[in-house]
């Protein structure tokens, strides 16, 4: 066998059993790995203090959500201009001020509603591993198998942009949108917040020129947009949830 083939085939071998090592990532590592991640983000991004009418915003609508399915929830405002909200598999929920800019409470709370149920369904954590195992930080973290590997502030920040801009399937959206209806349902909030929100964002997906990563990211197509709108106010419908009369978005 010629010495470069050699060369090769020890490197796959190498890099095959990295990636085996890191699938087996206990769910301590996974833990360390979010930790380190989201404390990454909140180090790096605007986050209002507890003075700031954004921060008491937030509080006051997620006052009483203490778990989602036995997961922790702990909720953070990220000043910045993009409009966008994501939730971590540790269960921490972070919330930019120009979606909280352009959303009524009702419509916030629905959308804080879906991120948890992305949570809750396990979208999150498996997306999070999934970039563990082929980003930036794959051979940190296939390198080590007693605990989670020391990850350098470039490889935290490509780690927090995968769980920022998470990208997740048609069927997994639509299970977000069910499991975060149940949550809103479980904890006393009207679910057609969700509605509302999702109403909205269909019509900034029809605006020229729209440029929103996260109507992107959550809506793939118009005519699923429909769908989702009408499947979920049907159910609320069903369940005799009575809509909430239209409410301007609260400003900074």
């Amino acid at each position: 066998m010629p010495a470069s083939a050699q060369f090769n085939l020890k490197k796959a071998v190498g890099a095959a059993s990295k990636a085996a090592q890191a699938v087996t990532l206990t769910d301590e590592q996974m833990a360390a790995y979010v930790k380190e991640s989201v404390d990454w983000m909140d180090k790096n991004n605007p986050v209002p203090d507890e003075n700031n009418e954004y921060t008491k915003r937030l509080r006051r609508l997620t006052e009483g959500l203490k778990d989602a399915d036995g997961i922790p929830l702990n909720f953070k405002v990220y000043d910045v201009i993009d409009v966008n909200a994501f939730a971590c598999p540790d269960g921490s929920v972070r919330v930019f001020s120009s979606l909280m800019d352009i959303m009524s409470d009702d419509e916030l709370l629905g959308i804080i509603g879906h991120e948890i149920g992305h949570v809750t369904r396990r979208h999150s954590k498996n997306a999070f591993k999934t970039q563990l195992l082929t980003g930036a930080a794959k051979d940190a973290v296939g390198s080590t198998s007693s605990k989670a590997a020391a990850l350098t502030d470039s490889q935290l920040g490509s780690l927090g942009e995968g769980l920022i801009n998470a990208k997740y399937s048609q069927k997994q959206e639509n299970e977000a949108d069910d499991a975060g209806y149940e949550f809103l349902v479980a904890n006393g909030k009207n679910p057609w917040g969700m509605v509302m929100a999702f109403e909205k964002f269909q019509k900034m997906e029809g605006e020229a020129g729209s440029k929103s990563n996260y109507v992107q990211k959550m809506f793939s197509s118009h005519p699923e947009t429909a769908k989702r709108i009408k499947r979920m106010s049907e159910r609320a419908t069903k369940d005799g949830f009575e809509r909430p009369a239209a409410e301007a978005a609260e400003q900074k």
